[in-house]
This record gives C-alpha cells, structure tokens and sequence, in this order.
C-alpha cells in the first residue's frame, strides 16, 4: 500500500512538471523561436528578430500570466480553483485581451501573414475554448500541442521541408501532456481529445497556404 501511494505521488509530481513546462501560454513564443530558427527568417537581423521574441513574450507570456495572478490574489483563487468552468472565463478574457493587443501591434509593424497568423490561431483558439466552456471543459494545453502538430504541417507546405520527425515528436509530447492533465484530474479524455483536435483545426485553417493565403489576405 505504502508503495502504491509513493508511486501515485511520483504520477502526480510528474504531471504537475509535465503540465507547467508544456503551459499553453508558451505555444506563440516556441513557434516564433523555432521559425527564426529553422527556416530563411534566420538571416533577418538579430535587433529585430529581439524585438519581435520580446514583445511575443511580454504579450502571451509575461502579461497573462501576471494578469491572472493578480485576479487570482484578489479574489482568493488558488491554481486548483482555476480548473472549475465558472473561474475559468476571467483568465480567459484578460489572455484574449493581451493577444489582440500583440496582434494589432504586429499587425502595425507589416509582418507576413503566416506571422500574425500565429498569434490570431492562438486568440481564435482562446475564443473557442471560452465559448465552449458554456458546456464543455475543453484541454487549453492539448489545444495548444493541436496548434504545435497543425503548425507544422502547415509550416512543412510552406518551406518544404520534412515534418516527420518533428511530427513523431510532437505527437509523443502531445500523448504524454494529455496524459499528465488526465492524471491530475482537471480533464477527461473527451476534453484532451477535443482541445487537442480544436487546436489542429485552428493551427491548419489559419496557417496552411492552402488556406492561410487567403485568409489572410483578408484578416491581415
């Protein structure tokens, strides 16, 4: 019995990990990082490539963050509350808020199309989830794994390149963070799949050329 409890402890504090490191606040920052990264954007100046890592970060990661911790300190919510639907539309609301607002400043500043895309999948994503969440609890964390796998088959049509093993990747990570929200309790599996496939569609709409182009052409 006493092993049976440390081993579901050892689950939990893994999941715990799993779930902090994999945090869908983080989707918009990695997939610009990995775009300067891995595709022609490299050869962009190294000033403004800083500016843009640096306003992603304040506005998808720094603000909501900062922004829920203070709703949470004034109203007496702790992390654990923040998983029960009815708290749920308040960090919502401030992180949608701090994505238009990166959104209409990157706007501004003339970047391509599958650049403010980006940011619009993830506020079209937020959107979404607190709609849904009227009725259905979906996974904002396997919402943004969908976004990470989607991401990359729209970004492989985009630069042609291979995707498989970034795909293999990804996907594995995907299973093990839908099994992490599953192990804490805070979803079912119907939740995980949906969030999951709810950030697929998003991330394929919005940045697949096939679709993104035109889209595009019109939002941006």
């Amino acid at each position: 019995m006493e092993d049976h409890k440390n081993v579901i402890g050892i689950e939990q504090k893994v999941s715990k990990v799993v779930s902090w490191v994999f945090t869908p606040f983080s989707i918009p920052f990695l997939a610009f990082l990995f775009l300067f990264i891995f595709s022609y954007l490299h050869m962009l100046p190294v000033r403004y490539i800083l500016v843009i890592m640096g306003i992603v970060y304040t506005f998808t990661i720094l603000t909501p963050t900062l922004a829920i911790w203070v709703y949470c300190k004034l109203h007496k919510l702790s992390t654990k509350d923040l998983t029960q639907k009815k708290y749920r539309y308040m960090p919502f609301l401030l992180t949608i808020l701090s994505y238009a607002c990166c959104l209409l400043l990157m706007r501004r500043m003339n970047l391509p199309w599958y650049m403010t895309g980006i940011l619009f999948t993830g506020l079209l994503m937020q959107v979404i989830c607190i709609c849904v969440n009227l009725f259905w609890k979906l996974s904002e964390h396997m919402a943004g794994a969908g976004a990470i796998v989607g991401g990359l088959v729209a970004f492989s049509e985009l630069f042609g390149y291979n995707p498989v093993w970034w795909l293999c990747l990804f996907i594995f990570v995907a299973g093990l963070l839908g099994t992490a929200r599953i192990s804490l309790g805070h979803h079912t599996i119907s939740e995980v799949m949906g969030g999951f496939f709810l950030g697929l569609l998003c991330a394929l709409v919005v940045l697949h050329p096939w679709f993104g182009m035109p889209f595009g052409y019109f939002l941006f």
